[in-house]
């Protein structure tokens, strides 16, 4: 196989209520998310520079899609540059912080976990 630049090329958080899940993540990255339907699926773009070559994901409603809990794959999304910023408004949102800020190493950056409104369990990775 041949050495790609990003290990993901694309991911979708699936989410049972749309709406709510909607502006759970507007207000964690304080961010106003465009709403893509595709084939009967309601998807959230979340932030990203597609422009730049970033890649990006969506939060996604419809047939197929269900969360699967805390024990499910994990997703790392870009936390900024300091984690706290998005994590300070998790709760408000009606999340919840599973694992604050944590350094992963030396010169290696830092992770947390929150749990959305539907469910998910998220990361937050900053370099």
């Amino acid at each position: 196989m041949e050495m790609t630049k990003n290990a993901v090329s694309w991911f979708e958080i699936p989410v049972l209520d749309f709406d709510r899940a909607r502006n759970f993540y507007q207000t964690i990255f304080d961010y106003d998310m465009p709403e893509m339907p595709m084939e009967g699926i309601r998807m959230g773009i979340l932030p990203h520079d597609r422009d730049g070559g970033g890649v990006g994901g969506a939060i996604c409603f419809g047939e197929g899609y269900a969360p699967s809990g805390p024990n499910g794959a994990k997703v790392y999304l870009d936390g900024g540059s300091d984690l706290n910023t998005v994590l300070h408004r998790v709760e408000g949102a009606g999340g919840q912080v599973v694992l604050p800020k944590t350094p992963i190493g030396e010169n290696m950056g830092q992770f947390a976990f929150f749990a959305d409104t539907e469910g998910n369990v998220v990361g937050l990775y900053s370099a």
